[in-house]
């Protein structure tokens, strides 16, 4: 059988790292991403017989035309891209500013918005290939002091529902990965924070913020776990759209869809009161 070539972005560390091993255990052959050459040199000196390392600094539109062009050089296709790289942000909106929005949007939107442009063309020529959208619980459902990231994910998930109508005739699949709170640097060293600090939002954001520190490390998921998990979905015939990860992840994004549907049932006959008879 041969075997699938996926791009994975953001390999470092935490889930992509584990996709990357669990991907190549498999027997698939993966090309990663990175952002230090050092990172680059190393992979490639280690693991040649199963991936290739690539640069890839996903705010920088450049970067991302040269690593699809270095890619279908080298191996002509992508059959699965799983678009992993972006970043954490605490903050209350108030306190976030326009830069670090900014910020925070190029990378978890924008970013990954122009790499799937970049890959779309090379799937729909092939007639099938799958994307993987690596979101989170907190794309579904937000949290006080995580609004701004939340914004990032809401909108990943409202393009990339989107995106799912529109290439599932082409052969094309696309599945959306939540996770809850795993064991990886997202809540560590690799968490951004809001600059500014207003004392008025100590019990929401600022509560938060301290949540995420005491979590940090302890956190219910297993990123191998997860890994295998997305490597089943992307094997099986009808992949979910959707594909919530741990128990948190689970009732978090349940009571959002309880809220939503009691919410419909509490204004049912106000929303039907203002249409035209």
């Amino acid at each position: 059988m041969k075997r699938k070539i996926w791009l994975i972005t953001g390999i470092s560390s935490g889930l992509g790292k584990a996709l990357a091993q669990s991907v190549m255990e498999s027997g698939d052959f993966v090309v990663g991403t990175f952002r230090r050459q050092s990172q680059i040199d190393e992979f490639n000196k280690t693991k040649s017989d199963y991936g290739f390392a690539v640069r890839l600094d996903i705010t920088d539109e450049i970067q991302i035309d040269q690593c699809i062009e270095t890619i279908i050089s080298k191996f002509g296709f992508i059959d699965v891209l799983v678009n992993n790289a972006g970043f954490g942000f605490i903050g209350a909106i108030e306190e976030a500013s326009m830069r670090e929005v900014r910020d925070v949007f190029e990378a978890n939107f924008f970013g990954t918005l122009k790499l799937k442009k970049a890959v779309l063309p090379i799937m729909r020529k092939r007639g099938k290939g799958h994307i993987v959208q690596i979101s989170s619980h907190g794309g579904i459902k937000a949290f006080a002091g995580f609004g701004i990231y939340n914004a990032s994910k809401f909108a990943l998930e409202g393009f990339s529902e989107a995106l799912a109508q529109e290439v599932a005739p082409l052969g094309i699949k696309l599945t959306i990965v939540e996770p809850g709170p795993f064991r990886t640097n997202f809540a560590g060293k690799r968490l951004k924070q809001a600059d500014k600090v207003i004392n008025d939002y100590s019990t929401t954001a600022g509560a938060f913020r301290e949540k995420l520190k005491v979590v940090d490390g302890k956190q219910e998921g297993d990123p191998v776990k997860a890994s295998k998990a997305i490597i089943k979905l992307v094997a099986s015939e009808n992949p979910s759209l959707r594909l919530p990860l741990g128990k948190v992840a689970l009732m978090t994004i349940g009571i959002k869809v309880d809220s939503i549907k009691s919410d419909l049932d509490k204004n049912r006959e106000v929303a039907e009161s203002v249409v035209y008879l």
